[in-house]
């Protein structure tokens, strides 16, 4: 892989990290993406026990090259930027694109009477599922972005023997320990704290408004903080213990991804002010994961010119198109392990 080095202006982390999300980004995302949006179906996916899961699926003409199936961030949806940005080239490039949402995301609220949290993998395994047959999908691709990177990287872990046919995972600034990545954000600046609890404020507005008999959350909204949020909501309607063992329910930390055999490749920043990049480098050798590892690059932002283009978004197109041709790993074959490079120009 290439090394990424920004243009002046957009070496810093913060500037990365927020313009990806920005509006001046989506106009010209919004531009990019017209032909994607124009050829959308909403399909309504089947994740098990009675519970829904939006995608919005767009098919190019003529034979397609390919599937790719997106997961946004937390709090993101299939309309995000970099899902839309990403999608929108590799649609005009010929391939079938689904972007998919989680469930209370991407205004769904009212499909599901219970809420979303993040060890719900087995709802998105089953949508999955749902979605290869009867689309007849096969060698598909998945690529995820934050909370979205680590839910590919489990879905790449578990899906296969649930009967997934994924060729391969591309995941952006994938929280690796959710632990670590939650003190990260509570010592970092408080904007990040700020800018994602008044998203999920707003969410969690909409699910009590659309279930008043199911949910009170006003004492919520008298914490402060993400860690205190998180455990409140954790202990009263995750059934979950402890904060700990929420946490540790989505953690892909530790030996947790030993067994994936899915080719996978999880690039991260090392300034990114959300996901430590020690996480990645802790990650056990597995010979179907690279692991990249950029200077620059924020939190999924990797924003290479002041045309707002992506980096990251070059990378996941060499890789679809196997520029960059991955391999699945034969059964009982050696390797030397997971490759981590880590890419830093200059000093």
């Amino acid at each position: 892989m290439d090394d990424f080095l920004p243009v002046p202006g957009l070496r810093n982390p913060h500037s990365q990290s927020l313009l990806n999300s920005s509006g001046l980004r989506r106009r010209v995302v919004m531009r990019h993406a017209r032909k994607m949006v124009a050829a959308e179906q909403e399909w309504l996916l089947d994740g098990g026990d009675g519970v829904r899961l939006i995608g919005h699926l767009s098919k190019p003409e003529g034979v397609s090259k390919g599937t790719v199936v997106f997961f946004h961030g937390w709090e993101g949806s299939s309309r995000s930027n970099y899902v839309m940005s990403a999608g929108a080239r590799l649609f005009d490039a010929g391939f079938e694109v689904l972007r998919f949402n989680f469930r209370d995301h991407g205004n769904s609220h009212e499909l599901n009477p219970g809420i979303f949290h993040s060890c719900r993998l087995g709802e998105v395994i089953s949508a999955l599922g749902d979605f290869q047959e009867r689309a007849g999908a096969r060698n598909w691709t998945l690529a995820g972005y934050s909370l979205g990177g680590n839910f590919a990287l489990r879905v790449a872990r578990h899906g296969p023997e649930n009967g997934l046919d994924i060729g391969r995972v591309f995941s952006v600034c994938p929280v690796i320990d959710p632990h670590s990545a939650l003190t990260a954000m509570e010592s970092g600046p408080k904007f990040y704290n700020s800018y994602y609890i008044r998203k999920w404020a707003r969410s969690v507005r909409i699910k009590q408004r659309l279930f008043p008999d199911l949910y009170d959350y006003e004492e919520w909204f008298e914490l402060e903080g993400l860690r205190a949020r998180t455990a409140w909501f954790a202990t009263r309607y995750y059934d979950f213990g402890s904060l700990e063992d929420y946490l540790d329910g989505y953690s892909v930390a530790g030996e947790r991804l030993v067994g994936l055999d899915v080719p996978t490749l999880l690039l991260t920043s090392e300034d990114d002010p959300v996901i430590p990049a020690t996480d990645a480098r802790a990650l056990p050798d597995i010979e179907a994961l690279d692991v990249c590892i950029t200077r620059y690059g924020g939190h999924c932002g990797y924003l290479k010119n002041w045309r707002l283009h992506s980096w990251a978004e070059d990378r996941l197109f060499d890789y679809v198109t196997e520029k960059d041709a991955p391999q699945r790993r034969e059964e009982g074959g050696a390797g030397d392990g997971n490759r981590t490079h880590v890419i830093s120009l200059g000093s």
